[in-house]
């Protein structure tokens, strides 16, 4: 089969056959349809830090797909051949507190899809029944193939309540403007967006956003005074990983606001800890999905009407990922869909 594999250390990607997998007796094997590009693919594409430290080559890239299951292991009960799914992308030990307590999400073990393990940039990819989502719904496919990013996106945004609440989000990326759609169709009052990039602020007011900021011109303390905000923010979700932008989301929360957080900081930053303590903050750090209520809530939330497609900006053939991964490296995109038909 084709599949797009980090070959050895150093940049780039190559496009090439490798042996087609075979799934386990608890495995389901999955005809990929459609990926989604994430920042983690870019990492390794470029051959990062990050990168050098965590993936042993070669390997098969990708996490964020739908697919039709052609084929599964004679342990297999719930998942059926022909099924449209998307994936779970953290494989759980099964054995540790948390996932004994049913809190898979915080496994200390996990595996990674497409980092620790072979992942969807291919015509077949394997995957644990107990990874798989199945999509009983009618959804688009590229949008079922972002459910990944969707969930981080869900999972954040819903980890405090925000109906009738003002909501900052900081970082403008694909991940933070599905949390805007998400706050808003959750019934946020206002939705503030920051971030540097004007495509993707631009992008912002097409999911809606009450006000986007671009912090390199303008505050964020002058957008509350445009919106007639008195005590500050509710809730903050903070998605750049940037210590200026949690130090602004800092200062303009009210008394009482939470902050969650999902941006990863490349280095270590120093926080405002005597503010968090004298303004009574609660943050909690985010990662991943919650096992599957998040997936339940995705799926609700679709079918309700929120409408993530402005957010997916480019679509390639797979046979054009160099383009592709440009595309993503420049910046001016929302998510980009590669197309495996």
């Amino acid at each position: 089969m084709r599949a797009l594999i980090k070959p050895g250390p150093g940049e780039g990607l190559v496009l090439t056959d490798v042996p087609k997998p075979e799934p386990a007796e608890n495995e389901v094997l999955i005809k990929v349809l459609r990926t989604g590009i994430c920042g983690t693919d870019l990492h390794i594409e470029a051959w990062d830090g990050w990168a050098e430290s965590t993936i042993r080559p070669p390997l098969v890239l990708g996490h964020e797909f739908v697919g039709e299951v052609v084929d599964a292991g004679r342990a297999v009960r719930r998942v059926r051949v022909g099924s449209v799914v998307s994936g779970e992308g953290h494989l759980v030990c099964g054995q540790c507190r948390n996932c004994l307590a049913g809190r898979r999400h915080a496994c200390a073990s996990t595996v990674g899809l497409g980092v620790q393990r072979d992942g969807a940039f291919a015509e077949y990819v394997t995957l644990p029944e107990e990874n798989v989502w199945i999509h009983r719904h009618q959804v688009d496919l590229d949008v079922a193939a972002i459910f990944d990013p969707l969930g981080n996106a869900v999972h954040t945004t819903l980890a405090f309540p925000v109906l009738g609440e003002d909501v900052l989000i900081t970082g403008a990326g694909p991940i933070g403007l599905m949390a805007a759609a998400v706050a808003k169709h959750a019934g946020a009052r206002h939705v503030v967006l920051t971030d540097v990039n004007e495509y993707r602020l631009a992008l912002g007011a097409k999911v809606g956003v009450d006000a986007t900021v671009d912090v390199s011109r303008s505050s964020v303390a002058g957008i509350q005074a445009e919106l007639d905000m008195v005590e500050g923010f509710d809730v903050g979700l903070e998605m750049s990983g940037r210590a200026s932008a949690l130090e602004s989301m800092i200062a303009n929360i009210r008394h009482g606001g939470r902050i969650a957080l999902l941006g990863l900081p490349s280095d270590p930053f120093p926080a405002d800890f005597s503010a968090i303590v004298l303004k009574m903050l609660t943050l909690r750090g985010i990662y991943g999905r919650e096992m599957f209520d998040t997936w339940y809530s995705m799926s609700v939330l679709l079918q309700s009407g929120l409408d993530i497609s402005p957010i997916i900006t480019h679509r390639f053939a797979y046979t054009e990922y160099e383009a592709a991964f440009a595309t993503a490296h420049g910046g001016d995109c929302g998510k980009i869909i590669l197309d495996w038909g």
